[in-house]
């Protein structure tokens, strides 16, 4: 298998796990504050991430040169998810990761500015398709809301994560230095931590711990070891090998891995016409990965 499959193969798996995040944030977004969610799953993904690295090669001392690459990469997704689980608050999980789809445009215009990644004119056109699929599903495929542009506040904070969730994309190529995919992770997430227990310190101390239902223990161990560990290394991995355009096309299969997610879960699918968005949003992805 060559480097470029290897990427795909990574994202694909990235994109299954991170709709995990949505359907089960989605049940438990009101029961614990984001912060102090997302406190707890970086410590736990940081345990899970730095106990690979040891047992990989371990953590040279290089790797801690130049510090503040990992917090500026760790304060990123430190935003993007605690903004992630405040949306899910009020907006359907489904009409979240379609928010989540619009990240391919946004990442395309980072890789432009950070790396100046060009985006060709078939990449810019399956991007538009995308995000006229995410749109269709964000407004619930209600026209007069689409032309009217109501936009659940819910949808309206989860963009700003999102934009977040763009710039590390790029930003991961820039600031790596030839460190391992496991030990770059690890620097990260030390990183997330730190801005996450200082942001939301308050919450935390706040949160009743032992009172949390089984459930949000689910949700937290889910997303801190799937839909953060492992995610984190996927997307490392393929960050590396593809351009951040096509790193990011496959969060166009993220609102059809929630609909399956859902249903998994007992929840009924989604209205047919907000089917179309989500076929829109997959056949974006297959533009994007068509040999040009």
């Amino acid at each position: 298998m060559t480097e470029t499959a290897k990427g795909h193969l990574a994202m694909l798996t990235f994109s299954m796990l991170v709709a995990g995040s949505f359907a089960l944030g989605g049940l438990v977004a009101n029961d614990i504050a984001p912060t102090a969610l997302n406190a707890v799953r970086f410590l736990i993904a940081g345990c899970v991430i730095g106990a690979a690295a040891m047992a990989t090669g371990g953590i040279p001392r290089t790797a801690w040169a130049a510090p503040w690459r990992y917090l500026i990469l760790g304060g990123l997704f430190a935003i993007y998810f605690v903004l992630m689980f405040e949306g899910l608050k009020t907006a359907p999980p489904v009409s979240a990761a379609a928010v989540f789809t619009l990240t391919p445009i946004l990442t395309g215009i980072a890789g432009f500015v950070l790396l100046r990644q060009i985006t060709t004119p078939w990449m810019a056109l399956a991007l538009a398709v995308g995000a006229a699929g995410a749109l269709w599903v964000i407004f619930r495929a209600d026209v007069q809301a689409l032309l009217a542009f109501e936009i659940g506040r819910g949808e309206i904070i989860y963009f700003f994560g999102c934009i977040s969730h763009a710039i590390y994309t790029p930003m991961v190529r820039k600031l790596n230095r030839g460190e391992r995919p496991l030990v770059f992770t690890f620097g990260m997430i030390c990183a997330g931590f730190c801005v996450i227990a200082a942001w939301g310190w308050s919450d935390i101390i706040a949160t009743d711990w032992a009172g949390l239902s089984g459930l949000v223990w689910l949700t937290v161990f889910y997303v801190a070891i799937c839909a953060s560990a492992m995610t984190f290394v996927l997307l490392q991995f393929a960050s590396l090998r593809l351009p951040s355009a096509k790193v990011m096309a496959y969060t166009y299969l993220t609102p059809s891995w929630v609909i399956l997610w859902q249903i998994a879960l007992g929840n009924s699918a989604p209205p047919l016409a907000i089917l179309g968005g989500v076929v829109l949003t997959a056949g974006a992805l297959l533009m994007l990965l068509r040999v040009e």
